[in-house]
């Protein structure tokens, strides 16, 4: 058998890594191999010259009313796996960036790359510059317009016969652009396409083309990334209360569990039996790591910005004073979805506000490692300036994650939805217990004061005060109760969720 994956990011090429993703499109290729399958990936360049590639072929694309050429290239094969990256004026336009902020047309910009990037990854599949292929694998929105021509186009004879996947990372972001009349539409990047409108539309703008609910109800297998999520999915979102399920394609998720099309499958960690997994870092090591971290990032701008000021003026202070207490941690995207019960608020300002107060009377500190929406990362840089125990570092560096995952004494991870996560993995995998909104693929990997803490709520205020209260708990184990908090760190120590595993599930439920 041979698969074709097909993605915005993969982290096994430099820079090109912005989500969970990535972490999936590096790994699971591999696993995979090692079940004897054959696999190619197939992501954009993004105009990196650094690569080192190998010409494959020119790719004609028809793409608005004109002829483009696209190159294909490999850049690796070792085991049974081979990268390969295609080349265009449209991934190199934005200095590298993966995805672009289009403030006033959400996902114009990138909706036109990922158009074109699908349609040569058609033409490609047609034209067997890659051969005998068995399986298309398309991983969200970025991919999806694969599925469409697959359906609509009758030029794509050869990509008909084959079997189709659809993975949902992320049911969050679906690339909606208008059908028409728009620069960045269906109509405009593919103007003779006949489709049909009902089974590609989104729910609630009838007038747009929505490329997730596209390959949802396009593709043989539909696969969301846990167990747990599969059954979220299906039913409706209430942001109100503190729920996110389908966002508006629960009932094509339903349709798609009917016909036996869905599946929930949890992703994968990487583990090294052998390697040490206790931190050689000492916590003044990570200090003066995260203030040259500080320093780069300061230095991108023209002005001295508060969270960097802050920041660096925390370190110090910590860099001069001996510490033995406990340390709380965090790693990941600020946006609502990881941080929207944080930011609730209580008599103490918000949820932050009161954990990071109940640390101070503990003696414990907190590290959040974290960049995203600057509403956010103001909101986190003033409850650093309010308590002299939480440092916000605001930025990203792959290092800085990768040691507080083994310096830590709690992790914190009280996600709003979780398709799958991973950085509740990689923390169990060092042995340090996380404290999780008991939903999604959290729910799935993290059992209450087994492996971990997790809380609940019907409401974002009862989530908020559950949080809390857990959080409470976490502590006084840790501080007072070595004997069950030592259980949890080795029973989380102990899990695995192995990428080898879930590659057989794949080839059981998603190829076959």
């Amino acid at each position: 058998m041979h698969v074709i994956l097909v993605a915005a990011e993969n982290d096994r090429l430099p820079n090109c890594k912005v989500g969970g993703v990535a972490d999936v499109i590096r790994d699971i290729p591999y696993a995979l191999a090692e079940l004897g399958i054959k696999v190619s990936v197939v992501t954009p360049d993004y105009g990196q010259i650094a690569l080192n590639r190998h010409f494959v072929a020119d790719i004609a694309v028809p793409f608005r009313q004109h002829l483009e050429t696209a190159t294909l290239w490999s850049v690796e094969k070792s085991d049974g796996v081979t990268q390969y990256v295609v080349s265009h004026s449209l991934f190199s336009e934005h200095h590298g960036a993966i995805y672009c902020n289009d403030t006033h047309q959400p996902f114009a910009t990138d909706a036109n790359r990922f158009a074109f990037f699908s349609a040569a990854v058609a033409e490609l599949i047609e034209h067997e510059l890659i051969a005998d292929i068995d399986v298309v694998h398309l991983h969200d929105w970025h991919a999806a317009v694969v599925a469409v021509l697959r359906r609509f186009s009758p030029r794509f004879k050869r990509l008909k016969q084959l079997k189709t996947v659809y993975t949902v990372h992320n049911l969050a972001l679906q690339g909606i652009r208008p059908f028409n009349h728009d620069f960045s539409s269906l109509e405009s990047w593919f103007p003779t396409l006949t489709y049909d409108g009902l089974s590609i539309c989104d729910p609630k703008y009838p007038h747009c083309f929505n490329p997730m609910r596209a390959a949802i109800n396009l593709t043989d297998r539909v696969h969301v990334v846990s167990p747990n999520y599969a059954k979220e999915v299906m039913l409706p979102s209430h942001p109100e209360l503190g729920f996110f399920g389908g966002e508006g394609l629960e009932g094509d998720m339903q349709h798609a569990c009917h016909e036996g099309r869905l599946a929930g499958i949890l992703n994968g960690c990487v583990y090294a039996e052998d390697a040490e997994t206790h931190c050689q870092t000492t916590l003044v090591d990570y200090l003066k790591l995260a203030e040259s971290h500080v320093f780069q990032w300061m230095a991108k701008s023209n002005q001295v910005l508060s969270r960097f000021y802050i920041a660096h003026q925390r370190i110090q202070a910590w860099l001069g004073e001996p510490f033995d207490g406990k340390m709380i941690t965090s790693v990941g995207r600020l946006t609502d979805q990881k941080a929207l019960i944080l930011r609730q608020p209580t008599h103490a300002g918000t949820v932050l506000d009161n954990i990071a107060e109940l640390a101070g009377r503990s003696g414990a500190r907190i590290i959040i490692v974290g960049s995203g929406d600057p509403a956010l990362e103001q909101l986190f840089t003033e409850i650093m300036a309010r308590h002299g125990n939480v440092l916000f570092l605001n930025g990203y560096g792959k290092e800085l994650g990768e040691l507080l995952y083994l310096l830590g004494d709690l992790f914190l991870m009280p996600s709003s939805f979780e398709p799958c996560g991973i950085s509740q993995m990689l923390a169990m995998r060092a042995g340090q217990p996380c404290i999780v909104h008991k939903v999604g693929g959290l729910a799935d990997t993290v059992k209450h004061n087994e492996t971990g803490y997790c809380f609940e709520g019907d409401t974002l205020a009862e989530q908020g005060q559950q949080l809390i209260a857990i959080f409470e708990l976490a502590l006084a184990d840790l501080c007072n109760n070595q004997i069950k908090y030592q259980a949890l760190c080795q029973q989380a120590k102990l899990q695995r969720f192995d990428w080898y595993s879930v590659a057989q599930k794949y080839t059981e439920q998603l190829y076959r």
